[in-house]
């Protein structure tokens, strides 16, 4: 072994707590390196599988292929975590590089003749094959993953799927690494007193620290949702509100070197023709194949049911508002950087709740510890902070979750504060996923958001949005730490794309329930807990602006499918494109999509969410009616209802069908029009 190789991190064994990443220990330069032997090492594996000359079985192939790929699990898993985390330029440079030599290996091991055979016959044979249910499970996806990836082509289709592939990873990273790059480097300035007028005490706070983070004088606001969004409530200044706006909903379209909208084009010209390739007629119908929803006309029936009663109630909203700014004295029409100040106001008025009312309530390590409890309530495991677990970033918590029995189930990392080397928004990702076929592998999973911090000794403070989104990603952080599987391909969060959403979006239902904030929504200076008074007012106020907040989200929904339904995308303009699909659904003019096209991560930054961004709102439809299974016990935390839910959704993985998964926990097929009563479209 060379001097490089003996001080590579990712060549040895790790000696820390739970075998968790050696950050401490870990450089830039340990990267390439090991994504080399990873990759060399992953080709050897796949070579002796596919050249094995025992008859094909399923340990001697299935297994085996789980098995494979250690040292690229290894390193991809601290490596992907951080590029989206905690980035750096060398960071970035390294996934320009690594990015597309991924794909090209994947995309080998997808294609290998001598492989696809082995698993080909296995498949033909799966009835004789004394299979039990989760083994039979992972040989019908690994066959359908292979026919996907393109196992079945000629040479030359497969040499151009290939190549499509890899081009479409070069261009993933680079939509992503200018996101974040317009997000760094987008800064309102708010140079006058009068600039910061209307703003609470907390968010001027917090306006002062994302000033100090980035080495600049007074206070800025950032196109981090945390800050832009209340400040696009509270501020009373007018045309800053505007410019705050536009600098948000621009992103990714400077015009610049940063700007997206090359990229959006010819990655939809390449997703359509990789569908064509593959037998598909788009890329949606290809995307959706696998998944709950299974055609683009099943997406289209539920967005085209909910979108005209969004569209008129968020035509009833807008009315409202445009009352108050005349009540106010004022005769501007109301535009799409008024919407969020208004509506506060009118939220105000309509039911006696202000956001500043509620905001010393939710503080951030409550919060937590109110999801955390709710996990204990509901599953009976417990959390401990552990500060002997390497960390990489100074803000980073570490929490070991216990089974009821006091056994080991997984390490939880909590990275909750916006800075310029985090992508915006919050996801759950994973360092390691839960497996069993070489003892009892536990996850190490972490949730990243990004709320602005609080001045030194100050706690901070959250919406309730922001609140929501801690339940919401610990939700997915569940899915990925009670897993309970034998074979990683199916493990954790490792379902259908439009099930995926349901485990965390059903644990957001706990927050809003009295009993949870009544312990858990104590005010930050008297320590009082949220009066019953407020807790019924929120509780009344939970329909207010649904119209606003499912157009939002409904159109960006819609024009990701459109996008994905083109049979070709040559020569498309992508924001042209945007404009008539918004134009032809009626668009208020007041609202812009939730997440435009050209910093639309979600669907741009790889294939993620790519003609499933519907997948949200289709999860919902599981959340509703599997929230209103728990209150139709009158127990919220009724246990067999809740050890139903952790058998067969949180500790299933996908080892069945998420159809059957939802029916073993509630009993029966989903009710759709749980969703609508739930947004209030609907009367209970």
């Amino acid at each position: 072994m060379d001097q490089a190789s003996a001080a590579n991190p990712f060549f040895e064994a790790w000696d820390t707590p739970f075998g968790a990443p050696p950050f401490d220990r870990i450089a830039a330069e340990h990267f390439r390196p090991a994504f080399a032997r990873g990759f060399a090492d992953h080709e050897a594996e796949i070579a002796a599988i596919a050249a094995d000359p025992s008859p094909p079985d399923f340990e001697n192939t299935i297994t085996a292929l789980e098995r494979s790929g250690t040292v690229l699990d290894k390193v991809g898993g601290v490596f992907w975590n951080l590029t989206g985390a905690h980035t750096n330029e060398e960071l970035q440079a390294i996934e320009r590089e690594i990015s597309p030599k991924a794909a090209k290996h994947f995309a080998a091991i997808g294609m290998n003749a001598a492989l696809f055979a082995r698993v080909d016959d296995l498949f033909a044979r799966i009835d004789s094959l004394g299979l039990d249910p989760e083994r039979r499970r992972v040989l019908e996806l690994t066959h359908k993953r292979f026919v996907r990836a393109g196992a079945r082509l000629g040479e030359a289709e497969k040499a151009r799927l290939a190549a499509i592939v890899e081009r479409l990873a070069q261009l993933g990273t680079r939509f992503s690494q200018n996101v974040l790059a317009d997000e760094a480097n987008t800064v309102i300035p708010l140079k006058a007193p009068e600039d910061l007028a209307g703003l609470p005490e907390w968010l001027v706070a917090a306006a002062r620290e994302a000033a100090t983070e980035r080495g600049l004088e007074g206070h800025v606001i950032t196109t981090s949702r945390s800050l832009i969004e209340p400040f696009l409530q509270f501020s009373t200044v007018r045309p800053l509100r505007e410019k705050a706006y536009a600098a948000w909903i621009g992103r990714g379209e400077s015009g610049g070197a940063t700007d997206n909208r090359a990229i959006v084009a010819e990655m939809l010209a390449l997703r359509a023709e990789r569908a064509r390739l593959l037998g598909f007629r788009t890329f949606a119908d290809y995307k959706l194949e696998p998944t709950m929803a299974k055609t683009p006309e099943a997406v289209r029936g539920l967005l085209d049911r909910i979108w005209p009663m969004a569209r008129a109630r968020a035509a009833e909203e807008r009315e409202l508002l445009q009352q108050r700014i005349r009540e106010e004295g004022d005769a501007f029409v109301l535009g799409p950087h008024d919407w969020r100040h208004y509506s506060a106001k009118v939220r105000a008025a309509l039911h006696a709740l202000d956001e500043a009312e509620i905001k010393p309530y939710l503080q951030l390590d409550r919060i937590i510890e109110a999801s955390f409890d709710t996990a204990t309530r509901l599953f009976g495991v417990t959390f401990r902070e552990r500060r002997d677990v390497p960390t990489y970033h100074p803000d980073v918590r570490v929490w070991e979750m216990l089974d009821r029995d006091g056994r080991h189930l997984a390490l939880f990392l909590g990275d909750y504060f916006a800075r310029p080397s985090k992508r915006s928004g919050a996801w759950m990702s994973a360092f390691r996923s839960q497996h069993k076929l070489d003892g009892d592998v536990r996850p190490i999973v972490v949730n990243v958001l990004n709320f602005a911090r609080a001045p030194e000794g100050r706690p901070t403070l959250l919406s309730f949005d922001d609140a929501r989104t801690i339940f919401h990603e610990f939700g997915h952080a569940l899915h990925g730490m009670l897993s309970d599987v034998t074979f990683g391909s199916i493990s954790g969060t490792s379902v259908a794309r439009d099930f995926v959403e349901f485990p965390s979006q059903v644990y957001e239902h706990w927050l809003m329930t009295p009993d949870v904030l009544s312990r858990f929504a104590v005010h930050a200076e008297t320590g009082e807990p949220m009066p019953a008074a407020l807790i019924e007012k929120v509780q009344a106020a939970r329909n207010f602006n649904q119209g606003f907040a499912t157009v939002e989200y409904a159109a960006s929904a819609i024009v990701d499918m459109e996008f994905h339904a083109l049979e070709s995308a040559g020569d498309i303009d992508p924001a042209a494109f945007e404009r008539d699909v918004l134009a032809g659904l009626g668009m208020p003019a007041e609202i812009a999509m939730r997440h435009r096209t050209p910093h639309f991560t979600h669907v741009f930054s790889g294939d993620g969410y790519s003609a499933g961004y519907y997948s949200y709102l289709w999860s919902e439809v599981l959340d509703a009616d599997g929230f209103s299974a728990f209150e139709e016990t009158g127990d919220v935390f009724d246990p067999a209802l809740a050890s139903r839910l952790r058998e067969h959704v949180y500790a299933a993985g996908g080892r069945q069908d998420p159809a059957e998964a939802y029916r073993a926990f509630r009993g029966r097929d989903p009710d759709v029009d749980a969703l609508l009563r739930k947004r209030g479209f609907l009367s209970a």
